[in-house]
């Protein structure tokens, strides 16, 4: 790996990316500590035990990277446009309008990925009015004023604020898919988790549980292994290609094969299942925070993210979302047909259908495992951390979407660096 690193310093342009996606990182991490415009920024500090712990706001802090706690401009970071791409996503199958578009390739695609900003800013514009009311009910409980001279213009002022610090932050994701290394979206994600890095080492290290401190290691180092095996791990179907006819020219049959990989959606799933989890507590704390023995508050307490019935609601979506991505992306009837089109076939079974029908049974046969595996990375750790006293939430979720996007940052890197060296060769 840090031979990959420095080799793509020595390559001007891969440079001019890193640089543009390091600075790009940098714009946001600096976001999410400028606090919005009518906030008291000396009030702050009186409320940010609501956001510590294993809370749901502490899940939604962890994911804006701090933002939240400090109610920065980027407070609410890019979870709008993901849970936006979630709902767009889902549309795709029921809408046969949508499902259309889907299937017109680039123009298509751009079409849909305009309604999901639109929706982006629709989400994000509802989060940050019930936001401002949810910071409002935290005066009571510090004693300080934290919206100083709440008023309609004042409120407006903040959400504005709030929404438009999600655009930019879904523009910054996009510049990096575009211009920088990986993918922006997930990037954004991966460094508000890591930016949580130094404070939850040093809960681990403050805490009082020594069984805690000497087996915490070994989790994180065994989850680390299983992650990196399993996405790894692909199954690799051979593709006989006949001799053909092209013009004059008769093309050489050759062989190769089909990798399908045991974990195809990546961390995807363990994204969308997060996402849909935090809404109900989120509505929850924001409709029951005056009164704790309200339904709102009984709803926040038992989607807690410590809570079993946290722990399985996401399982079961991951599970779901594994195979709904699994199903998106890669679509065996399409990989029949193009097969069938340039003369390729795998031995042993019929061009068409049967190859259609023989792809899809080892799909399901792979995805099956790969969603277990997700959900047990996913659970497990947050099981085991819950039942000690650590004093946040860097839980196996957030350990999968570290490593999954460190992978696939890597691989976009490597890539890029074989190509150069294949182009180089050619000159």
């Amino acid at each position: 790996m840090i031979s990959t690193i420095l080799g793509a310093f020595r390559v001007g342009e891969i440079r001019n990316k890193i640089l543009f996606t390091a600075l790009a990182l940098a714009i946001y991490r600096l976001g999410t500590h400028i606090p919005a415009p009518g906030i008291n920024a000396q009030a702050v500090n009186a409320i940010q035990k609501n956001f510590g712990g294993s809370s749901i706001l502490g899940l939604l802090n962890l994911f804006s990277g701090g933002g939240l706690g400090r109610i920065a401009i980027f407070a609410l970071g890019i979870m709008p446009y993901i849970t936006a791409s979630i709902i767009l996503q889902l549309l795709t199958v029921v809408v046969p309008s949508l499902e259309k578009l889907s299937k017109e390739g680039e123009v298509g695609q751009a079409r849909i990925t305009q309604y999901t900003r639109y929706l982006t800013v629709g989400l994000a514009f509802a989060q940050s009015i019930g936001y401002v009311f949810l910071f409002r009910s935290f005066e009571q409980q510090s004693g300080q004023t934290l919206i100083t001279n709440f008023n309609l213009a004042k409120v407006f002022l903040i959400v504005i604020s709030l929404t438009a610090g999600t655009v930019l932050l879904m523009w910054i994701g996009e510049l990096i898919t575009q211009r920088g290394i990986g993918n922006g979206i997930s990037l954004l994600i991966f460094a508000s988790i890591v930016s949580r890095v130094p404070s939850g080492v040093q809960s681990w290290w403050n805490n009082p549980d020594a069984v805690f401190k000497v087996t915490m290691p070994f989790i994180v180092l065994g989850v680390v292994a299983a992650i990196v095996f399993v996405q790894e791990g692909q199954r690799r179907i051979p593709i006989q290609y006949a001799k053909r006819v092209i013009g004059r020219r008769m093309t050489q049959g050759g062989q190769t094969y089909l990798p399908l990989r045991v974990n195809m959606a990546g961390v995807i799933p363990v994204i969308f299942a997060a996402s849909i989890m935090a809404i109900p507590p989120t509505i929850g704390s924001l409709v029951g925070q005056t009164n704790p023995n309200s339904f709102g508050s009984q709803l926040a307490n038992f989607f807690s993210p410590q809570s079993w019935h946290y722990v399985l609601g996401e399982c079961v979506f991951i599970i779901l979302f594994t195979y709904f991505y699994t199903a998106v992306t890669f679509n065996p009837v399409d990989q029949a047909e193009n097969l069938k089109k340039y003369g390729g076939f795998i031995p042993g079974v019929r061009p068409g259908r049967p190859t259609a029908e023989f792809l899809d049974r080892i799909l399901a046969r792979l995805t099956f495992p790969g969603a277990l595996f997700l959900a047990a990375i996913a659970a497990l750790p947050t099981i085991l951390i819950s039942q000690t006293n650590a004093g946040f939430f860097f839980g196996g979720t957030s350990i999968l979407i570290v490593i999954g996007v460190a992978l696939d940052t890597m691989k976009q890197l490597e890539a890029q660096l074989m190509m150069r060296n294949y182009a180089g060769f050619l000159k």
